[in-house]
């Protein structure tokens, strides 16, 4: 004998619903994630222009005593690197990011202008933990470049 129309589909709305709940929180938290990356993304990129600023302001001394100062501020990457560091150390670290150093790259391509590269881990909430538990981090690298120009 034929069964009516809708029986025996009792309880499949359920399954749609919870289907639908999940792919939303998903992407709720997607949403929350991608922010907090952007937002650390933005604080590192302050510290490093901050960085490459005072970078900028730290003259190469021997530079200077030999050849004077021209148009600009001579640059030794090793002094933007000193600089950068000291910088980097004196700053307090934002709340979402959980370590930061100086990256390779730093230093100075032409002897005027200072490039500082800050790597740093985010802290995300809410899927910090799944992503630690699986060995991994998340790591952002930002660069910026500062120069001290004389007139």
């Amino acid at each position: 004998m034929p069964e009516a129309m809708g029986e025996g589909d009792e309880g499949g709305i359920s399954v749609l619903v919870i289907g639908m709940m999940s792919i939303a929180l998903l992407l709720i938290v997607g949403v929350i994630a991608a922010t907090s990356i952007q937002l650390s993304r933005i604080q590192l990129l302050d510290a490093a222009d901050a960085a490459a600023l005072d970078a900028a302001d730290s003259v190469a001394e021997e530079s200077v005593y030999r050849g004077g100062v021209e148009d600009g501020v001579p640059l030794t990457s090793q002094g933007v690197v000193a600089a950068a560091a000291e910088h980097l150390g004196g700053r307090q670290r934002p709340s979402r990011i959980t370590s930061w150093a100086i990256a390779s790259g730093t230093g100075t391509p032409d002897g005027r202008t200072a490039v500082v590269r800050v790597q740093g881990q985010a802290a995300i909430p809410v899927i910090s933990q799944a992503i630690t538990a699986f060995g991994g981090s998340v790591t952002i690298t930002v660069e910026s470049s500062a120069r001290s120009d004389l007139d």
